[in-house]
């Protein structure tokens, strides 16, 4: 296509924020109708990447390259394949619903909608860049806006709770940016090129040593961002002090953007050093999932319950990308999607109540179903999507990485099996807290059921479910040859380096026994 479609999804929201500057802030309903038509349109204008989408081939499509800083080998290099695809129309679905979710939103709604719209540039952007300064670039300013939202519309302890994400994510970030130095000028040494180009750098043969160290430090940018534990203290503490759309744009996309770096960068640049912390990233993974799932159970705050789920689920995501065979790493791409949908829609129902309560304590609650009907079987049905029922989405992403798992490690996969009994536990018990028992609370019975807008916010997501769930082939089948062709790109510069390990053991062997025998002569 000759249409630079990927520029115009990226920036017109970037546009619509610069358009909110100039309206007035106490035109509040229009600033809201404005960012909503924006996000509206946006999302329309992204469909044809699905529908024109060519299933056949691992190439980048809709690409375009423009040189940038011709100087230092920038280019604003843009493009996505089977494995960005999903994820790229998941960050324009999940900012649609997020701005409707914002609607009751009181305090600075012009400021408050520019940073929303600003902040799906930066996280559209991360997805399609294949140049690594642009890279770093959108990875960097998606921070701004959404250290704002936590900032200025989030709870009590919104302060303490921003300083700490900023701070976990900003150290991670330098620590990638020095790698990326050392890879534009390893690569220079090697082909007298200056460049940022990924596909090029793909081919950049890095010795072991170095893969080891460059692979640590793109590991601590994106451990902290999945976020993989030990990584994960900042995450509660954003969850819960951030607003509802900023809790769903957190858990949806931005804890992706780590899971999504692993597979895009380290896998295919670090092949040798990603098989060989396969055992340190499997075992921090499964403690993830178990941690996860236990302290999310002993929770009393729905929003911290929610949270520490997502340490739980993203462990299986990591498992799957890193026990390099297909059915892994497609179950775990498909569980990013999985996780955003599911996770999104519980923060969005957590939030439905606590507007209508002011309180996200568990103990608060019970009988709700009597009260509200119709929001009960929303959230029943969200609650069995994480859990993983089978006929909803959580089960085949869950399915497809246990597979993966078993078979490559089959003392992996029981224990991480163990987390999705351990989910069903505090997922479900939470619910039957909530919805089911007596009715005594007096503040209880006087809710109100959905109104108009929130089946308007939810519908949309139960109908991904129950789709994904059921007829998950249109997905698999568009990100089948991109994996396909990752997994053999990364064994093939695996195996190069093994030999050439065994090769190096040969000569070292060699010239052993040749020094043993000239000091043998010379006696």
């Amino acid at each position: 296509m000759n249409f630079p479609l990927l520029t115009v999804v990226t920036f017109l929201p970037l546009f619509g924020a610069i358009w909110l500057l100039f309206i007035n802030r106490e035109k509040e309903e229009k600033i809201k109708r404005i960012a909503l038509i924006v996000a509206i349109g946006d999302f329309i204008i992204s469909l044809p990447l699905f529908l024109k989408f060519n299933l056949n081939t691992h190439e980048f499509q809709f690409v375009e390259k423009v040189p940038w800083i011709k100087e230092f080998g920038i280019s604003y290099y843009v493009g996505i394949d089977g494995i960005s695809l999903f994820l790229f129309l998941l960050t324009n679905f999940l900012t649609l619903i997020s701005i409707l979710a914002s609607w009751n939103i009181k305090d600075r709604i012009k400021e408050y909608m520019i940073a929303m719209l600003f902040l799906e540039t930066g996280m559209l952007g991360v997805f399609i860049s294949l140049d690594l300064f642009l890279f770093f670039v959108f990875w960097e300013v998606m921070l701004i806006p959404m250290y704002l939202l936590i900032g200025v519309w989030g709870g009590p302890r919104r302060i303490y709770a921003t300083i700490k994400f900023f701070i976990y994510t900003m150290a991670g970030s330098v620590l990638m940016l020095v790698a990326i130095l050392v890879i534009y000028f390893m690569n220079h040494k090697a082909t007298g090129e200056y460049t940022f180009d990924l596909l090029k750098l793909y081919n950049l043969d890095i010795p072991m040593g170095a893969q080891f160290w460059l692979f640590l430090a793109f590991f601590f940018a994106f451990a902290i961002k999945v976020p993989m534990f030990p990584f994960h203290t900042w995450l509660p503490d954003a969850h819960v002090e951030a607003p509802t759309a900023g809790s769903v744009i957190l858990a949806g996309v931005l804890l992706k953007m780590g899971t999504y770096g692993f597979v895009r960068f380290s896998l295919p640049l670090f092949p040798y050093a990603s098989h060989q912390f396969v055992p340190i990233i499997a075992w921090l993974a499964i403690v993830g999932i178990i941690y996860g799932a236990l302290v999310a159970m002993v929770q009393e705050d729905l929003k911290k319950l929610v949270a520490y789920s997502s340490v739980s689920h993203l462990g299986f995501v990591m498992l799957g990308i890193f026990v390099f065979n297909i059915q892994g790493m497609e179950g775990g791409i498909l569980q990013m999607i999985n996780h955003g949908l599911s996770t999104g829609a519980l923060f969005l129902i957590v939030g439905m109540i606590y507007e209508r309560r002011h309180t996200r304590m568990i103990v608060d609650y019970g009988g709700l179903t009597k009260r509200m009907p119709i929001f009960a079987v929303f959230f029943m049905i969200i609650t069995l999507s994480s859990i993983g029922l089978p006929g909803m989405n959580g089960f085949v992403g869950e399915f497809l990485v246990l597979v993966g798992i078993f078979k490559s490690n089959i003392l992996y996969a029981v224990l991480a099996t163990t987390g999705v009994i351990l989910s069903a536990c505090y997922m479900l018990w939470m619910f039957q807290r909530v919805m089911f028992n007596k009715l005594t609370n007096p503040e209880n019975k006087k809710l109100k059921d959905i109104n108009k807008l929130e089946w308007a916010i939810l519908l949309p997501i139960v109908i991904l479910v129950f789709w994904i769930g059921i007829y998950p082939k249109p997905i698999i089948s568009r990100m089948d040859v991109s994996v396909n062709h990752l997994l053999t790109q990364v064994d093939e510069k695996y195996k190069i380096t093994l030999n050439k390990l065994e090769e190096d053991k040969i000569k070292y062997a060699i010239k052993d026994e040749l020094l043993e025998l000239a000091q043998y002569q010379k006696d």
